[in-house]
Parts: C-alpha cells; structure tokens; sequence
C-alpha cells in the first residue's frame, strides 16, 4: 500500500498534525531569510566567552556557563587522567555496574559543598527533578508549585501522578491559599526555584518556606542557575536568603555553573539513601562516564573558593543590566538579580531579526519563545560569565545598540 502524501497526509490521524502551528512559524521566520536560531552550530570553542560560529568569532552571551570551569585547567586534567584510567563509559546503571570511585568522590564533594548529609547523582539535571519529585510525591499526594516552573519540574509532577496545585509566580499569599485549602494529613510537597531561568529573577525563598513549614510541607528548591554563584558559598538562593537548613531538597545540574553534565540532589533527610533502589530515572539510566565525574568533582570543589569569580560576575551583570537599560531596552527585571538578564522583544519575528543581527554582529544569545516563556513573551536571554572581562561587557553593549537600532527595537 502506498502511503498517502502531500496535503492529504495531514488527516485526524496524522500524529504529527499537533505540530503543524510550531512547524508553520518556523517555516515563515526561515522563509524570510532570518536564520535558523535553533539549531546554531559551534565550529570551535575558544574560551568559556568566545567560538567561532558561521567562520565569524563570536562572543558568547547565551550558554549559562555562569563560572567559566569549561576550561579550567584542573578541570580538563581531571578527566584526561579518569578517561585513561578507566574508559570512555561505565556501559551500566547506577545500581549495578555503574558506580565507579568518581562517582563516590562527585557526591562527596557534594556534600562537603553544601554541609549535607546526603548526594545523589543523576546523569541530567532534567532527570534529577524528574527522578526525585516523581518518587517522593506519588498518587494521593499533593505538589504545589510555581507556575513558571521548568518543564522537568512539570514531568516530573506527571510521571509521579500527584495532585498538581500551580499559584501564580513568586505570590506568597497564593502559595499559602493553595496549601490552607489541602487536608491536614496529606502529603505535600512545595516546589520553588532559587532564579526562573526564562526572566532571570529570585525567588522570596525565605518567607515561602516558613509558609510551607507553617502547612507541613516539605520544600524542594531547584538552584540549577543559582549554584556557584548566588550565596557567600556559592550554594543558591537558599544560603543567601538563609534558609538552606530548613529546605529538605534541592536540586541542581553540572550544566551550569560546573561545567559539565549531570545533575543532582542533596538533603539532609534521614530516609533519603532509600531513594536509590526506588527511583526509576536513577535506576534506569546507565551513569554518567568517569571523565565527566571527574571534571565534575574537581570543579565543585574550585567553587567553593569562587568568591572573586562571584564577585566579578556579579559586577558584569549589573555592568550589562544598567548599560542596556540605558540604551532603552525593555528588561525582564527592574534590578539585576542573577546572571541572567532578559530582554524582552515586541514580538517572534523581531526577535528573531534581532538575534540575527547580533549574530553578524559577533553575539551569540538565545532566543526564548513560547510556550517556554512566561505571559507569551519573546526574549532575548543573556547568560553572562565570570571570564567575561569588563572589555567584552561594554563591546556586548555597542553591538546591542547597533542591532537594536538597525532592527527598530530601540531608537
């Protein structure tokens, strides 16, 4: 039987028709000539800010690599000498074959970094939340979370079937009206971000956790952008915000400030070792390769004495959110809170105009869209390095002006 083609093909059964509207804006935006910004190719990484993309060298503004351990030194060594001692790849799970002496050694300097009496490592952060949230809160149980919550907070609610209850971002008083209307004597699970990764802002962890200890909740904190960074210590919002030892979970990723790959969760809980028979995203998944827990333990422990990089960086984001602001630009925060800094455009396609023209121009960012971000806004998100120099901040801010102005984004 000959399959059926062209415009006949998409009939009620087409399991691709749900992708027609995504499939269609891309194809308008390409057939304008605008690149395609999701699929940029790096020829050659230079430096933790700088790679060639399309021949051109390009500073780097949109890869979360907020410390810059890509390349440190001790880093790569570290996993040159775990790649040669002990293969490309563990080829088993966790719970198996799969735990080498590195892994053992990433989760303690895990909990060294955070004081912790537990560490679990996944092979992603995606799988960390989806692995810890689907175990922990099952059918019967309720979660309550923030609405702009990441996607792997949301599969992980899913995949464990709980009671979902969403409250409208960063709200407290309906984080609490949502918990006052749960029964007593259900299990409850608050889940919050230390910094939203699409507008770059803080979560008030402070007062969100005495609410949710008020209702006998139990708090999971993901501070996948603010580990390294945020706090005296580098541990996230929970330190700086001085709630850490009344947060029961937090996770967080290699990806970000690391370095690498992976991702993780620590607690203090009594129970919490269980976890690793039960957990299926855990179980399930062959471990991450030697080299990487390597690169990934020796990076941690750099962080812990990070404080001029933190120091640094928090200058470069306060250096790039004044100076955008002043050239006109419409910012997804009113101050800066992270490294992150968003800029927020009229629309998709100008957006996309304007991620090329900073492109050509030398800049790489990423280009957010619905329905990943927030109130259907396009944004232009900046992730802003320790290794940026103060040179690059201000070259940063004369290609936004050129482009913004070629573009018609500002006057």
């Amino acid at each position: 039987m000959t399959p059926p083609s062209g415009e006949g093909a998409r009939s009620s059964g087409d399991l691709f028709a749900k992708f027609d509207p995504i499939i269609e804006t891309r194809e308008t935006l390409l057939a304008r000539g605008v690149e395609d910004p999701f699929n940029l190719v790096m020829e050659k990484v230079l430096s933790p800010t700088r790679a060639i993309c399309n021949g051109r060298d390009t500073i780097l503004l949109g890869t979360y690599n907020y410390m810059g351990m890509t390349f440190d030194p001790d880093v790569i060594e570290a996993g040159k000498e775990a790649l040669e001692q002990f293969g490309s790849g563990t080829t088993g799970s966790r719970v198996l074959n799969g735990t080498y002496q590195g892994h053992r050694e990433c989760e303690e300097a895990l909990r060294e970094f955070y004081g912790m009496d537990h560490a679990m490592v996944f092979s992603t952060g995606y799988q960390a939340n989806l692995g810890i949230i689907s175990t922990i809160a099952g059918k019967g149980d309720y979660i309550v979370l923030d609405i702009d919550s990441h996607a792997s907070i949301y599969d992980g609610c899913a995949m464990g079937k709980a009671e979902v209850v969403p409250f409208r971002h960063n709200d407290i008083e309906a984080m609490e009206k949502r918990l006052r209307r749960i029964p007593e004597d259900a299990g409850k699970l608050v889940i919050l971000e230390g910094v939203y990764s699409m507008l770059g802002d803080v979560a008030p962890l402070k007062e969100m956790v005495a609410v949710a200890k008020k209702y006998g909740a139990m708090v999971l904190v993901d501070e996948a952008h603010s580990m390294g960074f945020i706090g005296k210590n580098g541990r996230g919002v929970a330190e700086e915000q001085g709630v850490i030892d009344d947060v029961d979970f937090i996770i967080g990723t290699f990806s970000k400030s690391v370095g690498t790959v992976g991702g993780f969760c620590v607690s203090n809980h009594p129970k919490f070792e269980i976890l690793r028979l039960v957990c299926r995203p855990y179980v399930f998944t062959a471990s991450l390769p030697p080299s990487v827990v390597a690169t990934a333990a020796t990076s941690i422990r750099k962080l812990m004495h990070g404080a001029n990089k933190r120091a640094h960086l928090w200058e470069n984001s306060k250096r790039l959110h004044a100076g955008l602001t002043g050239l006109g630009f419409k910012l997804g925060t009113d101050e800066p809170q992270s490294a992150i800094v968003a800029v927020i455009m009229p629309d998709l396609e100008r957006g996309a105009m304007m991620w090329e023209a900073l492109l050509k121009e030398g800049l790489y960012v990423n280009l957010a869209r619905p329905p990943a971000t927030p109130a259907g806004m396009t944004l232009l998100r900046c992730s802003l390095c320790a290794e940026h120099s103060t040179e690059e901040v201000e070259t940063i801010l004369a290609i936004f002006e050129r482009a913004g102005k070629a573009v018609g984004i500002i006057d």
